[in-house]
């Protein structure tokens, strides 16, 4: 067993070495922390992209399909930064159950 008083400072300490590689032991709080992280920046890429995809999507209905030039853009740009903050919504709802 590793003696964790001499690692409470940190957020990890490496256990043991196994095929040239560390294996790293994380404490709770930190893999909590970096869990949050990556779920709130994967919600910034989402938001992005569900607004460039309609912001596409739109686009390429007026400009090849239909013919009518800001209509369908506007329409479906719209449609992506609604799905945009419903992400953000369901995301902070998420975040309140915890």
């Amino acid at each position: 067993m590793v003696d964790s008083a001499r690692f409470s400072k940190r957020p990890w300490f490496v256990l043991g070495r196994s095929f040239g590689s560390a294996l790293f032991v994380m404490k709770e709080e930190t893999k909590k922390l970096f869990n949050e992280l990556w779920y709130y920046s994967s919600l910034s890429f989402s938001v992005a992209l569900s607004i460039v995809i309609g912001l596409a999507i739109g686009y390429w209905l007026d400009m090849r399909v239909f013919g009518t030039s800001p209509w369908f853009t506007l329409i479906f740009l719209g449609l992506g930064v609604v799905a945009g903050f419903r992400n953000i919504y369901l995301a902070i709802k998420k975040s309140q159950k915890l």
